[in-house]
């Protein structure tokens, strides 16, 4: 494997915890470096919102 292709490896989340793979310096500048997104965050629901469609078993039509 190259170097490019190992280097991208590095900071796998499935990869990290190998032993010996990276440091814990290391991974914590990778994860310093990684962009602040939180304003993407989306606002939570409300339960009682307009125009929602039903979930669940209210979704379902009664047999009678």
């Amino acid at each position: 494997m190259n170097r490019d292709s190992t280097r991208k490896l590095k900071t796998d989340r499935r990869l990290i915890h190998r032993r010996g793979w990276i440091s814990k310096t290391e991974l914590q500048k990778q994860l310093d470096a990684l962009p602040d997104v939180s304003d993407k965050i989306a606002p939570p629901e409300d339960s009682e919102g307009e125009g929602e469609a039903p979930s669940g078993a209210e979704a379902l039509p009664r047999a009678e």
